[in-house]
């Protein structure tokens, strides 16, 4: 293998240099149209008269679509093309966006969710992988890691001003919406469908792809192989107690927080004055992205301090999220839960890189694909459960005492990870 230089933009080839800026606005683009709902999706739903069980029902379904149709779609990008499947996946962004602009319609809604699930399968790593793939051409051997930093950062402030935004429209155009017979909500929503219509002309236009001829048989080999794929997964984990080990905390650990990181404006916006609580929320959403990041930067730093044991760092993070999330369910005043928030995002933050390195570490190359499927099918399982469980204990006590509840499943998924160290030093 060539040694890899050190990455300098200054120091890149013109096209290189022009292929990093044409990703960073493609990425921007598309999280800030995401952005411009992501921070408002509950309100809009408690608008249209749904209950938090009929909120958690419908993420449940984003989750499980998304769940069943990542492992069939994994592969095609990759036998007919990273573009096309993109613009596939942009195609149903725009459907569910104008179905939940339509109706509030419980089950109308449901599909709008369903379509989000199938384009987030479908935009699973198609346009990263042409980056990568593209930069290593136009500059080889050249290290790829800050190529995709400048990328993932583009992502992350287009998340978060959207979020902003997203939370600001209703509030400065509601009233027009609600003269017009919309709800104040739909503005952030089709400001999105705008955006996202922009996001698949500048990828018709600006993503450049050799075409790759039509393989109608890819699909029907990918839906055909997703029981190998699982049956393969799980007996890798069944043979490594270390992975079933982590996967279970895992599971638990989605179960915990998922419910939180959806319901969390229905609960906050109470506390805030409903001229500007929309933008506020808007402002924490883009909060909660910042401070998942800086809990992602300060990771190795941690895992440093427990001597590169990250099995000791996750039980760590598990234990700190447990007692922020019980803190969290406890705020009734907005300074107070927005301050315990931001601290529970960096917590989030901390936990995805010592996880990786575990699951990494414990499988092969030819199995790693096998496993980080698996990984997201048992974390997609998790997330919907817990989401279901917190709607129904929210609707019949309350959100507060729904967030107790999951953070039982923290302290289950430290007491695994306890486990999983002395396994890991056995």
């Amino acid at each position: 293998m060539a040694t890899e230089t050190e990455f300098s933009f200054a120091a890149l080839t013109g096209p290189a240099r022009r292929h990093i800026r044409v990703f960073q606005i493609h990425q921007f683009l598309d999280r800030f149209a995401m952005g411009l709902t992501v921070s408002v999706v509950a309100l809009a739903l408690t608008d249209r008269g749904m209950d938090l069980f009929q909120i958690s029902l419908l993420f449940g379904v984003y989750s499980l679509t998304t769940m069943a149709m990542e492992l069939p779609f994994g592969g095609l990008a990759d036998s007919i093309g990273r573009k096309p499947v993109f613009l596939t996946a942009v195609v149903a962004s725009l459907i569910s966006l104008a179905l939940f602009l339509s109706t509030s319609d419980f089950y109308v809604l449901a599909l709008s969710f369903a379509f989000i699930g199938f384009g987030r399968a479908l935009r699973s790593g198609t346009l990263d992988a042409w980056f990568v793939e593209t930069f290593k051409t136009a500059a080889p051997n050249v290290d790829v890691q800050p190529a995709l930093a400048k990328a993932q950062w583009a992502n992350a402030v287009g998340l978060a001003i959207g979020a902003v935004l997203g939370g600001l429209l209703p509030d400065s155009l509601g009233s027009v919406a609600e003269r017009l017979g919309f709800s104040i909500y739909d503005v952030s929503y089709a400001a999105s469908f705008g955006v996202m219509l922009g996001v698949f002309v500048f990828t018709m236009l600006a993503i450049v792809e050799k075409p790759r001829p039509t393989n109608v048989t890819a699909l029907t080999h990918s839906f055909a192989n997703v029981p190998t794929v699982i049956k393969d997964a799980s007996l890798l984990a069944l043979k490594h107690p270390a992975l079933s080990i982590l996967l279970a905390a895992l599971a638990f650990f989605l179960m915990a927080t998922n419910p939180v990181e959806v319901i969390w404006p229905t609960h906050a916006k109470p506390m805030l004055d409903e001229g500007y609580a929309n933008t506020v929320i808007g402002v924490v959403t883009a909060t909660y992205f910042f401070s998942i990041a800086l809990g992602a930067s300060l990771s190795p730093h941690i895992s440093r301090i427990f001597k590169r044991r990250h099995a000791m760092t996750l039980t760590a993070a598990f234990a700190c999220l447990a007692g922020a999330q019980i803190a969290l369910a406890l705020q009734g005043g907005i300074i107070g839960f927005v301050t315990v928030f931001a601290l529970y995002s960096v917590f989030l933050g901390v936990c995805e890189t010592p996880a990786s390195s575990i699951l990494h570490s414990c499988v092969e190359d030819r199995q790693r694909s096998t496993m980080l499927s698996l990984r997201s099918l048992i974390q997609q399982l998790g997330g919907a459960l817990g989401l279901i469980l917190a709607g129904a204990v929210a609707e019949i006590y309350s959100t507060p005492i729904a967030w107790i509840v999951g953070a039982i499943f923290l302290f289950i998924a430290m007491i695994l990870t306890l486990v999983l160290v002395k396994r890991l030093a056995d």
